[in-house]
């Protein structure tokens, strides 16, 4: 169970405590964002920001996958590996993915948001589905879609 279900009756300043202990703790901790009605389900780092990195988000992935995706990815950040919008690159134990720089953070990493407000800065690690279609192709998923991608992809000249 997450932190928020188990306390109900916490404030919004409380939760944000909460994720601050967690990350002078570990460096940083990942959100998930349960799917509604429909958007699909999505998930995102807060912490890196303090170590000078933008945050991470992946969507349309079940949460604990999406959790070691993002994990793995913000070690590899941390570890010096540089991610840019238009990059494709694999993410350890997860898959190929290419990233894409976030429109407006604010307005899906709330807590990120609340904690950082106008250094935030975040890319959002877009994967490709099992036939190797992205999600701008009207192929993925076989057209059911369930990834939204949040900014504008970036095409990187050869």
């Amino acid at each position: 169970m997450c932190w928020v279900c188990d306390h109900p009756e916490s404030s919004y300043e409380e939760r944000l405590e909460y994720v601050r202990g967690l990350i002078v703790q570990n460096c940083w901790v990942v959100i998930g964002v349960h799917e509604e009605r429909y958007r699909p389900p999505y998930s995102y780092t807060v912490g890196l920001t303090e170590q000078g990195a933008p945050e991470l988000v992946i969507t349309g992935l079940p949460q604990k996958r999406a959790a070691d995706v993002l994990s793995s990815a913000a070690a590899e950040v941390l570890d010096g590996a540089v991610l840019a919008a238009g990059k494709q690159v694999r993410v350890a134990g997860g898959p190929l993915v290419e990233v894409v720089q976030l429109a407006e953070p604010g307005a899906h990493l709330d807590i990120a948001d609340a904690l950082y407000e106008r250094r935030l800065e975040a890319l959002q690690l877009v994967y490709a589905d099992r036939r190797g279609y992205w999600p701008w192709d009207r192929r993925f998923r076989d057209g059911r879609g369930g990834q939204p991608v949040l900014g504008m992809r970036v095409v990187q000249a050869a």
